[in-house]
């Protein structure tokens, strides 16, 4: 009965890490866990680290994808980061709840030593340290320098008070964590539904690693710019990281053998068990978790209509033609007239992530099976069918599924996925001038073989007029054009934007657009002067007003800064 009330106590924490906003820590109720013998036995760490298997470590995908906020897809109405328009928050929390969580474990977890080897419980102490770094990224990400916290912190504590570190040093921090992490895990493949392994440790030191090194390079001499920037020693992590798992042989790039479906296939299928390329997902199941809010899948509810939700010209143009070249000058590009003619000679992602009037489309289960042209046909006539640039989502659609209740939506959702791993290493080796032919063969040329499409070739890259970052060495605009295709609508593109220091190329000044109007019958949404849907137009008609030497970070709420003098504002915030 004591373990009962004590294990009740961790769950009713989940809730309070959330819910609690008295002050800058976001003071949980942890004094409820008190019992002296609590975190004696691996069982006791386990149940204690399963709280952090949630959303808030790992985002679902929403609706129809998560690349909103980004010049990859759009929503009926404009991000407000993108907009320009946020003020500087008066009151809430950064979010440190989880961070005296975390710690918490690490203050009182030894007491397991008493009686139990360190193989007994060791997967549960790498579990947290995963999480204590996972944490720590969306920190990172969210307001730059913060203060790094390592125990949990008592009222009295004299490091309330202190002032936020560095973002290298908790950038570093960060990479320890992982370190820890991937000693301590479990080196097997598992079935990747469970409890995280050595290598999903790896994959976010990567991820951690490109992002400060690409950060530190792109934003040096500007409002965010590091102190003796060292790029270099982050690539390198990320490269050593990457190389690690690609040495495992334990993952690989999903494939049938059919390039015309293997690509949109990967984001449809109902089970992960057995899949070499997915490293991570999450299970739904109907039995378990039906009708409750917190735990259900929203990656594709409703997905089988638009409902606001589609993707940018920007994205579609990005496709390459068949031949591997840009579309720009290419006489494999047949125009924009139809969207069966624009993705005519294309990379075979192209429809296999926006949707094609000839794709199979079902409402739910039991009806016959139809042409997405029935959706087509009714495109901005009511609130589902509003598509304000008339590029529908396909990717991760399946006909198969039920995606009109949502309680009932069970499609598991993609957390870790090893073509991330291989594009991290692409990235960081372009960036340190190292990648070679060999590089792209075991990296890029997957993906490629995956759609029939041909390599690239380092020796023979086409200009590309339309290329995003002209400045930029071709190597490194057409690995990242790879990364934006590849990656689609599965949450990376803002935070790549960010980390590039990109926003005067992508998103300032700029405004989403759509397909022809004319293919679309009715029309309520703005046309630009090329005939092109522009559904900001109105609204917006200097593009989105992103605010450079302010929205590539987040504001530090004031209420914090009072209760904390030593905290400084972000930069370009008021600073009280």
């Amino acid at each position: 009965m004591k373990s009962l009330k004590i294990i009740i106590s961790f769950i009713a924490l989940g809730v309070f890490l959330t819910a609690c906003k008295k002050d800058f820590l976001e003071r949980p109720l942890l004094d409820e866990v008190t019992d002296a013998d609590y975190f004696k036995n691996p069982e006791e760490l386990k149940t204690y680290v399963n709280q952090y298997y949630n959303a808030t470590f790992f985002p679902r995908y929403t609706n129809h994808g998560s690349d909103f906020g980004s010049d990859n897809q759009v929503r009926l109405n404009i991000d407000q980061r993108l907009e320009g328009t946020r003020t500087v928050a008066t009151s809430g929390s950064i979010g440190f709840g989880n961070v005296r969580s975390i710690n918490y474990f690490f203050d009182n977890y030894k007491k397991v030593e008493q009686g139990h080897t360190l193989d007994k419980y060791q997967q549960y102490l790498g579990e947290a340290y995963f999480f204590r770094a996972v944490n720590y990224f969306n920190l990172l990400e969210s307001y730059g320098d913060i203060q790094w916290i390592n125990t949990e912190l008592k009222t009295t504590s004299p490091e309330l008070y202190k002032p936020r570190d560095s973002r290298s040093l908790v950038a570093d921090q960060i990479i320890l964590a992982l370190d820890s992490a991937a000693m301590y895990l479990t080196a097997d493949k598992t079935t990747g539904a469970g409890r995280v392994n050595k290598w999903m440790a790896l994959l976010m030191q990567s991820r951690v690693a490109l992002f400060e090194g690409t950060w530190e390079k792109y934003h040096s001499g500007g409002p965010f710019a590091v102190a003796n920037p060292q790029p270099a020693k982050y690539f390198n992590k990320a490269v050593e990281a990457a190389e690690k798992i690609m040495a495992s042989n334990l993952y690989d790039i999903y494939s049938t053998g059919n390039p015309a479906t293997d690509y949109k296939d990967l984001f449809a299928l109902q089970d992960y068990t057995n899949n070499k390329e997915v490293m991570f997902w999450k299970k739904y199941d109907n039995g378990l978790t039906r009708g409750h809010a917190a735990f259900v899948n929203d990656r594709n509810f409703r997905m089988e209509y638009p409902a606001g939700n589609t993707i940018t010209k920007q994205l579609a143009d990005s496709y390459l033609c068949t031949d591997g070249k840009p579309i720009a000058n290419n006489p494999l590009f047949k125009g924009y007239t139809t969207l069966k003619v624009e993705g005519e000679n294309r990379d075979r992602r192209f429809f296999q992530t926006i949707a094609s009037p000839d794709d199979v489309w079902k409402i739910a289960a039991g009806t016959p099976n139809q042409l997405w042209k029935a959706v087509y046909d009714k495109l901005n006539t009511a609130n589902d069918y509003n598509a304000p640039t008339g590029y529908l989502v396909l990717k991760g659609y399946n006909p198969n599924m039920i995606y009109h209740v949502q309680q009932f939506e069970q499609t598991p959702s993609i957390i870790y996925r090893y073509a991330e791993v291989l594009l991290n290493y692409a990235e960081a080796k372009a960036e340190l001038g190292t990648l070679t032919q060999a590089d792209v063969d075991k990296t890029i040329k997957k993906f490629r073989d995956r759609v029939g499409m041909p390599n690239l070739n380092l020796a023979s890259i086409t200009p590309d007029p339309a290329w995003d970052f002209p400045t930029l060495s071709p190597m490194i605009n057409e690995i990242r054009r790879e990364r934006r295709v590849e990656l689609a609508l599965e949450g990376f593109r803002f935070s790549d934007i960010m980390r590039w220091a990109a926003a005067d190329e992508l998103i300032v000044g700029k405004r989403p657009k759509g397909l022809l109007a004319s293919q679309v019958a009715t029309n309520k949404y703005p046309v630009d002067e090329n005939g092109f849907l522009d559904p900001f137009k109105n609204i917006a008609s200097k593009g989105y007003g992103f605010v450079l030497g302010r929205d590539y970070l987040n504001s530090i709420p004031q209420s914090e800064i009072v209760l904390n003098p030593a905290l400084t504002q972000n930069p370009g915030w008021p600073a009280n």
